[in-house]
């Protein structure tokens, strides 16, 4: 909650419409969406952890072999991985007392396709992720 006791609602990749920002004027809702990723992503860590997700085998990992590699603690690692994953960069799934985590290519797409100033012949779209109560 925010000091006006209104919810903050993170704008997922999936927000984002499909006018590339060279391309056109970006729309505030748009502008808004895209800053948010790109704000998600402007962290060291975890640029670093998308690239050790998608460089592992099989192209997923755990959170206790990613903060072994990345040298956190396991809450900050979890922390990360968590705001990738509701920001929509990651997917993950449960197993037992782990959790494996795998890059979600279609949102990275995404935001290459809003940058790009050369029109795609057919955009990327990502279904906003649906709150899912714990």
């Amino acid at each position: 909650m925010s000091s006006q006791g209104v919810p903050r609602r993170l704008n997922l990749v999936g927000d984002l419409c499909c006018s590339p920002v060279l391309q056109a004027p970006l729309g505030v809702d748009d502008a808004l969406a895209l800053a948010t990723a790109l704000k998600v992503l402007a962290d060291p860590a975890r640029l670093r952890l998308l690239s050790l997700i998608r460089s592992a085998d099989g192209g997923r990992a755990t959170t206790g072999v990613l903060a072994d590699q990345v040298r956190l603690t396991q809450p900050t690692v979890t922390h990360h991985l968590g705001a990738l994953f509701e920001a929509g960069f990651l997917e993950r799934e449960r197993d037992g007392r782990q959790t494996w985590y795998w890059v979600n290519p279609d949102a990275l797409q995404a935001i290459q396709q809003l940058l790009d100033p050369a029109p795609a012949r057919q955009l990327v779209t990502v279904e906003p992720r649906k709150a899912v109560q714990q």
